[in-house]
């Protein structure tokens, strides 16, 4: 099936995509920040399914980071197919505007937003037809308060979800004659780490009540949209953003 690169791709929607994808037959490089212990059981795990596997610790709000991991992946596994920019990380704990600094501002945008155009401008180098390449597919992940606003919550983290949209909109039309592929996909309570390292580890106990479905969503939900969009079946899909928020 290819290469496929999942950025923060040791823990949740990232790991069930890893996992997923190696089940669909792609070699994956597994990106981590500090999470080595599981991203080497990843690593172990696809190997036994047969596939190929790298893991590299990287920072995705630090190019010199973005850079290393494409080109491990360039020299381990071989030119990449498909990427899914999933790194990303909200503040730790509720806030409202007010107690947004520019310091913290500064590192939300760079690893929800800058994160996910420096990495897909790498991913464009290598799959452009008009660089010499075969094209592919990129699948972002976004986030369902990206259309919510996530007040009172974290409003600065939906703002650069919102830009990940519109830069997958905006990218789509870019490289449509170039043979690659840009989609999202916008989660939307996904029962994962995420809450606990926010500070908030009874956030989906306390909300599932209020959800239309009554529960929140996996992350093994997640990563199925996310390999669908990837995959041939999804072949005149682009420019998509689906929502995979339980009617939310």
């Amino acid at each position: 099936m290819g290469v496929m690169i999942v950025t923060g791709g040791s823990r949740g929607i990232g790991a069930a995509t890893v996992r997923a994808a190696g089940r669909a037959g792609h070699d994956v490089c597994i990106n981590y920040l500090n999470a080595a212990g599981p991203a080497q059981a990843l690593v172990e795990e696809l190997r036994a399914m047969g596939r190929r596997a790298v893991a590299v610790a990287g920072d995705m709000s630090r190019e010199a980071d973005i850079l290393r991991v494409f080109e491990t992946t360039d020299r381990e596994l071989g030119r990449v197919s498909v990427l899914v920019n999933n790194a990303g990380g909200v503040p730790a704990g509720r806030h409202r505007i007010e107690a947004i600094t520019a310091e913290g501002l500064d590192q939300v945008l760079r690893l929800n937003l800058a994160a996910v155009i420096l990495a897909s401008r790498e991913a464009i180098h290598r799959m452009s037809t008009a660089h010499g390449g075969p094209g592919g597919s990129i699948v972002n992940v976004s986030s369902a308060s990206a259309r919510l606003g996530a007040p009172n919550l974290w409003m600065d983290y939906a703002a650069a979800k919102a830009g990940v949209d519109c830069m997958t909109q905006g990218l789509a039309v870019e490289v449509a004659e170039e043979g690659i592929r840009v989609n999202a996909v916008r989660p939307g309570l996904i029962d994962t780490e995420l809450h606990a390292t926010s500070g908030m580890p009874d956030r989906v106990a306390r909300a599932a009540k209020h959800l239309p479905m009554k529960r929140a969503g996996t992350a093994e939900e997640v990563a199925e949209a996310i390999l669908w969009l990837a995959s041939p079946a999804a072949s005149y899909v682009s420019g998509a953003i689906i929502d995979v928020a339980g009617a939310r």
